[in-house]
Parts: C-alpha cells; structure tokens; sequence
C-alpha cells in the first residue's frame, strides 16, 4: 500500500507521518505549505509523480473562531478542495481517506436525552457556524463524487503533535492555579493516535463510506480538564461556567458526542474510553 498524505504539518498529519514511519509503510507526506489543495495542478501533480493506492487528506482550515471572517478561505480549503482531490482520486482510481468534524450537526441540548449514545453517521446535518458548513460542503463534495473513499468523522481531536485542548490546559497550569472552563458543551475527546490506527484497519478491512470515531464516554471541556489535572496530579482549580459567560466568534454545539457503533461492529476495531485515551496521551507527551 503506497499513502500520499496531505496536511502532513498538523496533529493528525504528523500522527500518520509517525504511524507510517514505524509501521514501513510506504508514504509521501506534504504539508499545507509544500502543497496547495485548492490547486487542481498542484495535485494532480503530486499524484502522478507518486502514483498512490490512498490518499489521505488531513490538510484542512481548522480555526473555528477565525473562519467567521474568512468564510470564502474556508470554503474554498474544505469545500472546494475536497471536490478537487475527489475528482483526481477518481480518475485515477486512488481510494481517499477524508476528515470531518462534529461540527456539522447542530448540537442542541435536547439532543443528549434523544441520542445519549451520540450522532449516528446518517443524522441530520445541520451545522450552526461556518467552519462546520465548510467542512459540510466538503463532505458533499465527496459524497457526490465517483470516488471511492472513507469519510471520518471526528470530534475534540488531541494528540502528542499540533496544539489542542490537552496542551493547552498544561501550559496554562504552569502559570495559573485558577481557571474557568465552560460546562455545558457535551462530547467525547478523540485521540489522533486512535483516529490513525482506526482509519488504517478500515483500509485493511477494505472498508467505505462514512464513519464515526472517538471515544467511549461523555464529557464537558469542565470534565475533561479535571480529569487533565487529576492524572497529572496538579493542583489548579477549575471553575465550571456557561457558554454565554465564556463568548465566542463561532457558536458551538452544546451536545456534539458521536456515535461510534459503526465502527465498534467491525472485527478488530474497539473503542476505548476517553478518560484511558487521555492517560495515553499524558504519557506520551
């Protein structure tokens, strides 16, 4: 199996760069400043200098907050580009692997009674900010293509490479023993290391289509900064606050756990529970 990785600068890039390496697999990686996914000539290049089995597209514009002033950058990197990449892939009969995000449902509270076990993968989409639309746009473009792919969904993404939620509640705890972090946003953390490993066995297993990963278990960004410090054993106070105290650009979902009991049915693939997939992280990093 040959794997041209774009996108190869962020956390889930580097994480398959690092899987890849260790496994000697065979890959080209570019990262967004090496390659242009919004440049049809630059890919097409890129693929018929390599020739891949599997292309895999972790390049994508991620600054949720941002992306409310630069809606059209964010179509074009995770609309446009994708339909871009899909068209190539087909004609060259290259199987994409593509990410998306939890951002694309609307998230309302009620929905945690409704769907305690998370968004399944065929849910109404009904995204409440631009970034999840760009990332939706993204998505039709590939579920409208000829291409063969695997569309993965992923939600509060953290890993050793890249910045996140984990790194950042570290680095904040060095300087402060106080710190307000909102309750009332409901999801599951997913693990890059997890996300690699578990899109590789769907290719092994030949799967396509769309898919859910993250973990087992429900938590706030509270939860998930309490557990943060208690495995670290640092003494840091968290304060647990609205969204409407803590305002941002972007409106967020406040419930946005994705099902994973698509994935779970498939041989060899388990799940873990996110407090075990942080204790993993902690140790790597």
């Amino acid at each position: 199996m040959k794997i041209l990785i774009t996108g190869s600068g962020g956390q889930l890039g580097q994480e398959w760069v690092d899987f890849c390496t260790k496994k000697n697999i065979s890959f080209q990686s570019f990262s967004s400043r090496e390659l242009d996914i919004t440049d049809k000539d630059s890919v097409s290049r890129a693929i018929k200098n390599y020739k891949p089995d599997v292309f895999i597209n972790c390049a994508a514009y991620t600054k949720v907050d941002a992306a409310e002033d630069n809606k059209d950058l964010a179509l074009q990197v995770n609309g446009e580009a994708v339909k871009i990449i899909a068209q190539i892939c087909a004609e060259n009969r290259i199987k994409l692997v593509h990410y998306s995000t939890d951002y694309v449902f609307s998230g309302e509270k009620e929905d945690s009674k409704i769907y305690s076990e998370g968004y399944s993968e065929e849910h109404e989409i009904n995204p409440l900010n631009v970034y999840g639309l760009s990332k939706r746009k993204g998505e039709e473009a590939l579920l409208e293509s000829d291409c063969e792919y695997l569309l993965i969904r992923v939600s509060w993404l953290c890993g050793r490479f890249g910045n996140n939620f984990v790194k950042t509640m570290l680095k904040l705890a060095k300087s402060r023993k106080e710190l307000s972090v909102v309750n009332d946003q409901f999801g599951s953390p997913t693990f890059a290391d997890q996300v690699v490993e578990q899109s590789f066995k769907l290719l092994e297993k030949n799967e396509d289509g769309v898919f859910h990963l993250s973990s087992k278990g429900i938590a706030t960004w509270y939860d998930f900064s309490k557990e943060i410090f208690a495995q670290k054993k640092l003494s840091v106070k968290v304060i647990p606050v609205t969204s409407e105290e803590f305002p941002t650009k972007a409106k967020r979902p406040a419930f946005s756990k994705l099902s994973t009991q698509k994935i779970s049915n498939i041989s060899g693939v388990e799940m873990i529970h996110w407090e075990e997939g942080l204790a993993r992280l902690l140790k790597q990093l």
